[in-house]
């Protein structure tokens, strides 16, 4: 491992500040030692000696719009010097406008009848809608969940999260999931096209409901143990996986047939990452839930909620006080993710990230003939990977990653005279794979100029 430059007299105050008095219980020490930031805007972020680094990571998908993106940041100015605040229990335009336009998109798309209910985040919206589904289902706790799925470290969503790591210490917490194989194409058995893999993966779990001694169904009440299917329709932590077309066609099929539910984790894929409102779009099928987050807001306020049909969340059967945030549905969230539909909804804001992917992926499959040790890219939309691997383009390699990645917080790299940092986000079952999410509104010269700093940090591994 290389080192990190070393901080400054100042960043180093701060640091043994926060040796002192901040827990190290979230992800901030993934590196040693951390960087301090001062300023951002668009792809780009500042550290506290004002050395830019370009973002392809754009704090986990949660800025799809740019740092400091001046049309939301007005958008939040504006609401501050009106209604600023009000309680969850009141009502307020922004929360009822908010509301309309997500279902009546949904109603457009899937052709359901849904409503909208709020909260402070992803991982509270996914406790939010194990609730609604528990309540549909006469209280089942049993869901299905990939092998690879993320879907936060609250306690009930780490319970449905296929990493054992992030509930290790804390046990489970009613919920429990039956983690399913998901079609991993690149890491799955050869001489499958993607589509037949796709399929066959279906297959195996449907098998699951052919006796009442597979464990899951009880044949002579058509009844399942399981109450609904947990999917994250492009994989996030698990390394940006993108199955085939066919794949979720098939299993809402399976789902279907047994009264499952099927709920779309649309926390980290929302909002156009790739090149549709929602990821689940591509594919073909009605969801039955789907809960958002992250960029609904830009990032400028920790707002997400659930978009569930007609008959999981009425009033009759969801009624008042079923669930309850003092900030959900706040005014500022509200007003900001009101203007970013109104911004996205201009122009064809699809086909924009449509034609920026194909562009930036593009450059990355043309990296990979020129790189060995890249094994595969794929992308959707503007949600792209590369897995990172030994000499035989396949062994998965996260020592070299790990040293791509602090290569780039070095902010050393050069291009066209310019000094630059490259912040990369990991992923993957190996944690091999560059999970890349760029800003929507990136340039095509701004995808250029990642693609070049991309290559030093590939030259510096191979030559390391």
């Amino acid at each position: 491992m290389s080192d990190i430059r070393i901080a400054t007299a100042e960043d180093q105050i701060l640091l043994d500040k926060e040796a002192k008095y901040c827990s190290y219980g979230d992800t901030v020490h993934y590196i040693e030692p951390p960087r301090i930031f001062s300023r951002c805007e668009g792809s780009y972020v500042w550290d506290t000696e004002d050395q830019a680094y370009l973002d392809l990571q754009m704090w986990y998908s949660a800025v799809n719009f740019g740092y400091a993106n001046p049309r939301l940041n007005n958008a939040l100015k504006q609401q501050i010097d009106t209604l600023p605040q009000i309680a969850s229990q009141y009502l307020h335009k922004g929360k009822i406008e908010l509301s309309e336009m997500i279902a009546v998109d949904a109603k457009k798309k899937f052709g359901l009848d849904g409503r909208v209910h709020f909260n402070v985040g992803g991982s509270q919206s996914i406790e939010d809608s194990l609730k609604v589904v528990r309540n549909a289902s006469n209280g089942k706790s049993l869901m299905f969940a990939f092998e690879g799925g993320y879907h936060g470290r609250t306690l009930g969503a780490s319970s449905i999260t296929s990493s054992f790591r992030y509930r290790r210490r804390y046990g489970h917490f009613g919920e429990r999931a039956n983690f399913i194989p998901f079609p991993y194409h690149f890491r799955g058995p050869k001489g499958m096209t993607k589509e037949e893999y796709g399929s066959h993966c279906v297959q195996q779990f449907a098998r699951l409901f052919e006796t009442e001694y597979n464990g899951v169904w009880d044949p002579k009440t058509n009844q399942c143990e399981y109450a609904a299917f947990y999917v994250e329709p492009i994989q996030g932590t698990g390394g940006y996986v993108i199955p085939p077309m066919n794949f979720y066609r098939e299993l809402k099929h399976v789902l279907d047939q047994h009264g499952i539910l099927m709920v779309s984790d649309e926390i980290q894929m929302g909002f156009y990452r790739t090149g549709k409102l929602w990821s689940i779009e591509h594919f073909d099928v009605q969801p039955d839930v789907i809960v958002f987050g992250k960029a609904l807001t830009n990032g400028l306020n920790p707002l997400g909620g659930i978009w569930a049909r007609e008959e999981l969340i009425n009033p009759k059967i969801f009624p008042p006080g079923s669930t309850h945030s003092t900030f959900a549905s706040n005014p500022l969230g509200t007003a900001v993710g009101l203007e970013m539909f109104k911004m996205t909804n201009e122009v064809d804001y699809g086909a924009m990230v449509m034609n920026k992917g194909k562009y930036f992926l593009e450059g990355l499959q043309d990296l990979q003939k020129r790189f060995p040790i890249i094994g595969d890219v794929d992308d959707l939309g503007l949600a792209l990977r590369c897995e990172i691997c030994g000499p035989d383009g396949f062994t998965p390699d996260k020592a070299t990653l790990d040293y791509m990645v602090e290569e780039g917080m070095k902010g050393d790299m050069v291009v066209d005279g310019r000094k630059l940092g490259l912040i990369l986000d990991v992923g993957g079952y190996y944690k091999n794979v560059i999970t890349l999410a760029p800003s929507l509104e990136i340039s095509y010269p701004e995808i250029d100029l990642g693609l070049k700093l991309l290559e030093q940090l590939l030259v510096r591994a191979t030559q390391r």
